[in-house]
């Protein structure tokens, strides 16, 4: 064999194996590559995370019954205030000239109850005076009866008495009826008086309301007036003053989701933040969960109150705090990171009647773990608690030799652009040729 043949013979021969190393590097590149994590043992907390506002327990929303001009202004933002405390007052002028044509008005309806009284007295004089009139009238109707009997008169003399008589009675029943109308008289002036006290105390109700005042004690987080300024009462009560009765004992208002909801219970502990002091936790617990629903953009949530001590005012009203409410703990148990539950790995499934097993009594979830040839094994296990990262692992079941601390587990695939060194699949060595 000549040179030029022994050349093209090692030329082949190198290529051929370069091409070999390249098809074995892709195809070992190929394989797939798991990334794994522990099992640990600590403690859980199971946790409901919202936003709410904080707000005073008591708020009081001070108004105004009457209409009118503010004269005077006594207090401002932030200013404490006592229960019966003067707030503002509207000018009273036009409801003291009110005050004063009521009480006029009583002055003439008492007036008028004396007049329809004198009248009562009048014809209950005639009543007295028609009745001695009847008396006298009958009286001589039976004497001259009498001298009738004996013939020293006529008989038309006894009927003209008689005649008289019966004049007498019907002159009484017309002073009697007059006596009735006179005391309907004074019923009705009664009437009036009464009318017209209720309209002068209505007057002076009126004009003590233009002296705004503090229902409680408490502090004025908010004023909505100028002196100057004019208030309209019609159908509803204006606003002039929010007062908190108490800024040291406080409440968040957090909104929570139809989904966790069903995981509060009042007295459970809380912790929250708010931008104001970062890094600083503030302590609550929950007080109540309100059952009115509130449904903006389809999203349902509801309002859970979260109770705390202010005691030193660092809060203030209307502030944002980022609520955590805690609302289940474990001690000392066995957890895995949720990526290993949310791995699934194609054709690799739990061994069956495994799902039954272990499916009493708790969730049940999925896990993998390499066997001793480096494949991936599949287990079905049971869960508890979790706190959005780690979730608790019950030891019992299938595989539970497998599940114990400082165990590993699969929670994902290694990219192969990672910086293991390892090249993306399906790129390999380029062939010497």
């Amino acid at each position: 064999m000549n040179k030029r043949a022994w050349v093209a013979v090692l030329v082949a021969a190198v290529g051929v194996a370069g091409g070999a190393l390249w098809w074995s590097q892709r195809a070992a590149s190929d394989a797939v590559q798991y990334r794994s994590a522990k099992i640990e043992r600590g403690n859980l907390q199971a946790t409901v995370a919202s936003s709410g506002a904080v707000n005073p327990v008591a708020l009081v929303t001070v108004g105004t019954q009457v209409s009118g001009q503010i004269r005077d202004l006594y207090v401002d933002f932030n200013s404490e205030v006592k229960s019966g405390q003067l707030l503002a007052q509207i000018d009273p002028e036009t409801f003291e000239y009110r005050v004063r044509s009521a009480q006029a008005d009583v002055d003439a309806a008492h007036a008028a109850v004396a007049t329809a009284q004198a009248n009562l007295l009048a014809a209950m004089t005639q009543v007295s005076r028609a009745q001695v009139d009847l008396t006298e009238a009958k009286r001589d109707m039976d004497r001259k009866q009498f001298l009738v009997e004996k013939q020293f008169i006529a008989q038309s003399e006894a009927d003209k008495e008689r005649a008289l008589v019966n004049t007498s009675q019907e002159a009484l029943k017309a002073v009697q009826a007059q006596v009735g109308v006179a005391e309907a008289g004074v019923h009705s002036a009664q009437a009036s008086v009464a009318q017209r006290e209720a309209a002068l105390a209505q007057a002076r109700i009126d004009l003590v309301r233009t002296r705004i005042t503090s229902p409680v004690n408490g502090i004025v987080v908010k004023r909505s007036i100028e002196r100057g300024q004019t208030v309209a009462a019609s159908l509803q009560a204006p606003e002039l003053f929010i007062i908190a009765q108490n800024l040291r004992d406080m409440q968040v208002e957090a909104a929570i989701d139809e989904s966790d909801v069903g995981r509060l219970r009042k007295g459970q502990k809380a912790s929250f933040t708010v931008d104001a002091f970062p890094g600083q936790t503030f302590e609550g617990e929950i007080r109540q969960v309100r059952k009115a629903a509130t449904n903006v953009a389809n999203v349902v949530t509801y309002v859970a109150v979260v109770g705390f001590s202010n005691v030193d005012g660092k809060l203030l009203p209307g502030m944002t705090a980022n609520v955590r409410v805690v609302t289940d703990e474990r001690a000392n148990v066995l957890k895995v990171p949720n990526a290993a539950l949310r791995m699934r790995v194609a054709s690799v499934e739990p061994t069956p009647g495994a799902t039954n097993e272990v499916a009493r009594g708790a969730p049940r979830g999925r896990i993998y773990v390499l066997d001793a040839n480096g494949k991936p094994r599949a287990l079905a296990v049971r869960l508890g608690v979790s706190d959005g990262s780690m979730t608790e692992l019950l030891a019992d079941g299938q595989g539970a030799q497998d599940i114990r601390e400082g165990a590993e587990v699969i929670v994902g695939t290694k990219s192969m652009a990672s910086g293991s060194g390892s090249r993306p699949a399906g790129s390999g060595p380029r062939p010497p040729f």
